[in-house]
Formats: structure tokens, sequence, C-alpha cells
């Protein structure tokens, strides 16, 4: 008996929290077992224990309410800020994630309608293909251009986004414009204030919700579907360059080039020595990136036979100028 109260204190000085159920043990008790809360022996006198209790309720924890934001066809949703590509798992302000002891995640469930799961599903493949495709000068995406479905409404958005653009003094223009016919614009603007075109965070809202009203006004004239989804965002890391228009733009930066010599497609990681606009030519030099350099060991920098390297090309032979990310 002395053994089993001794083992009882230790465990209360760790977790005052086995006060309620020490309370209910008694000598009686004992004989049957260890734990046993429904005790109702009137025999037995009132316990007094020598060490301390400390009074706690069980803490509570709260649900955890995930929320799935998705670009949905919702009548009745705001127009969504891109870069939102793929699905956000998002929790709400002041409540604390609950992991699970045994390292399973918590299961979502969406209460919502199988059409409305199968747009989602067909949405997501979707943007797998677009993903996978190659990309290519004019295709819609980072390679910049205009792509339309060919459905009977998507030329009355390209007007419409065309005119929205113009409202912001030209300073935002359409780099890139795509319509799906599942009823998504995917609409890809640059800055041409800044250097590089990037427009920040602000300008992709404004753009976004003065086009999103702009359709909603189409809409109730029956020229633009209501089930409408919008995504707007930047040209990306990778965005493609205009040969030669924008050579100047980029020139500081380093360029994956795909070119074409001998009937031979090659390419590489190149800087841009000079252009000329007479002749159609480009030259280009390596350009002091990983890619390049652990061609010359591990670790080491350019060789000077490396730093001295020269390629021309005509402008026709270039079949695919990019950014190429610094990492």
């Amino acid at each position: 008996m002395v053994l089993l109260l001794l083992s009882f204190s230790v465990v209360s000085l760790f977790d005052p929290l086995m006060e309620s159920t020490l309370k209910r043990f008694c000598s009686s008790c004992f004989k049957t077992t260890l734990y046993f809360p429904n005790c109702s022996s009137t025999s037995c006198p009132p316990h007094n224990f020598s060490f301390p209790f400390y009074p706690r309720k069980f803490p509570s924890f709260p649900v955890r309410r995930p929320l799935l934001i998705v670009q949905a066809k919702k009548k009745s949703l705001n127009p969504q800020q891109v870069p939102f590509k793929d699905e956000e798992l998002k929790f709400e302000e002041g409540e604390e994630e609950e992991e699970d002891e045994d390292g399973f995640e918590s299961e979502l469930i969406m209460d919502e309608d199988d059409e409305f799961d199968s747009d989602l599903e067909f949405e997501e493949e979707e943007e797998e293909e677009e993903e996978e495709a190659e990309l290519h000068v004019g295709d819609g995406g980072s390679g910049g251009g205009i792509s339309l479905a060919g459905t009977s409404w998507d030329k009355e958005a390209l007007a419409i986004a065309e005119e929205v653009s113009m409202s912001f003094g030209g300073d935002l223009k359409i780099f890139a414009f795509k319509t799906s016919k599942n009823s998504i614009i995917r609409v890809r603007i640059e800055k041409l204030s800044t250097k590089y075109g990037s427009p920040s965070m602000s300008d992709i809202e404004a753009f976004s919700t003065s086009y999103q009203a702009r359709l909603d006004e189409a809409s109730r004239f029956g020229t633009i579907p209501e089930d409408i989804t919008l995504e707007v965002s930047s040209p990306g890391i990778e965005r493609v360059i205009r040969v030669p228009e924008e050579l100047d733009r980029f020139k500081e930066k380093p360029m994956y080039v795909k070119y074409i010599s001998s009937d031979t497609v090659n390419d590489g990681v190149f800087k841009l020595i000079s252009f000329d606009l007479e002749s159609g030519t480009c030259t280009w030099g390596l350009a002091d990136m990983k890619v390049n350099r652990q061609k010359s060991g591990k670790g080491r920098p350019l060789s000077k036979k490396q730093k001295e390297w020269r390629l021309q090309t005509p402008f026709e032979s270039l079949h695919l100028v990019r950014l190429y990310p610094q990492f």
C-alpha cells in the first residue's frame, strides 16, 4: 500500500490532472481494481493525502477548421488574385494546428456537390497539361501572346482586358492572355515602368478588381458567362524574351537559349554580349552560373577558355530565349 501511494505521489507531481482520478481511490477499491471511478462505497473514511494537489481542469483543444481556397467557378466568388494556382490550405486566425499523434493527417471534408468536384478536377488536369506543355512564344502563358479557346465570348473578354489595361495609363500591359473552354481566363500583366516588368501584388490586385467588375457588368448583358473564373499574375521568373524587342531590356540577365545550328537543336545558359538589328544577329557568352561552372570542376570558377567562348546566332535561328532563374 505504501509503495502504491508513493508511486501515485510521483505521478501527481508530474501531472496534476491525476487529482480527479486519485480522489476516487480507496482501500476497498484496491482489492479489485486500481481505477474504479464509480465507487459507491460508504464505509470508506475520507482520504487525506500527504502530498499536494493542484486543481486544474482539462485543457480544451480547439478543433481545426481547414479552409480550402480553390479556383472554383462560383458566381458569388471574388476575383482570385494570383499567383494562387494550387489549392492552399489555410487555418483561421486564433486557432492552433492539432497534430495527430499517430502521424496521420486529418481528413478534409468539403461540403460541396459532385458537379463542383468534377469541375475542380477538370481544372487541375488542365493546369497539369499546361505545365507539361513545352514553353513557346505566343502560348498565352509565360511565353506571352494571345491564346483563345475559340469560345463565343473570349474575343469580348480580350477586348475588355485591353480596355482595362489602358485605364492604368498604359503602365500595366498584357503580357499574356489565355482562355479555356471551361470558362477560365488567365491574364499575365507586366509593369512597363519597372526595369524588368515585374508588377507588385497591389498592381495585380488593382487590375484584377477592375477587370472582374467589367466582366460582371458584361455578364449582366449576356456577352460573358456568369461563371467565369479569373486568374491574374505576373509573367514569372522564366518569362520568354521577345527577340529582338526585349534583348536590350534584359541584357544583364542570364538567359536560357535554345537555338538551331546546322539542323541541330542546341541549348545553353548564356549572357548577351551584343546584338545587331541591321545584320539580325546576336553574340552570346557563357553566363557565370553553376550549370556552366561545374564543367570546370566542383567549386571552381569559369575557366579562361569558358570566359572567352563566343557564339553568334541569327535571330531566326533562336527557337526560344527566356530568363534563367538566379538561385
